[in-house]
């Protein structure tokens, strides 16, 4: 992968799953199980890179379970907990026009609609009413993203959110 190109995190691996080398997964991905349809996985762990293809995987008891090529010992999969499960941004299904994937607006600066800079998008979080855009800085601001009431305008190729926001909050 080159250096302009973008790994998107997916989940991470939160322990092992019987003898035969599963690992137990905590996906970010919606829904939870849409993880191992992914045909190749990245585990970073420690700055370091390790490929591995999907053999199977499902939802089990809340979570998720993976079988990868090559991981056929639970002594082998334990070494991997903790890793990020990494893809490379271009592996995303196609979205429609009006659609936005988190990892595309992390990174762009949030301007309000008067031009005043708030920050950058740090991450977003999922609070069930609607997602929040956590800007970096100090202050930290929250920000709902909600379209057309707060955000007035996603340009992705200027790397810009407008927002009807106060910088008082």
């Amino acid at each position: 992968m080159s250096a302009t190109e973008k790994w998107v995190i997916l989940g991470r691996v939160s322990g092992v799953f019987g003898v035969k080398g599963w690992l137990k997964v905590q996906s970010y991905t919606e829904p939870r199980d849409n993880i191992v349809g992914f045909g190749a996985w990245t585990l970073r762990l420690k700055g370091v890179d390790h490929s591995f293809e999907v053999e199977e995987g499902h939802s089990h008891a809340g979570s998720v379970v993976a079988k990868l090529h090559g991981l056929d010992d639970r002594d082998l999969a334990r070494d991997f907990v903790g890793a990020e499960i990494v893809v490379a941004r271009e592996q995303l299904p196609a979205i429609g026009a009006d659609e936005l994937y988190w990892t595309d607006l992390e990174g762009l600066e949030v301007r309000t609609t008067t031009g005043t800079v708030l920050g950058r998008v740090d991450h977003l979080l999922a609070t069930g009413g609607n997602d929040v855009l956590v800007l970096d800085g100090s202050p930290q601001r929250l920000i709902p993203f909600v379209v057309g009431t707060v955000v007035k305008q996603v340009d992705l190729g200027r790397k810009l959110i407008v927002v009807d926001w106060s910088p008082d909050y």
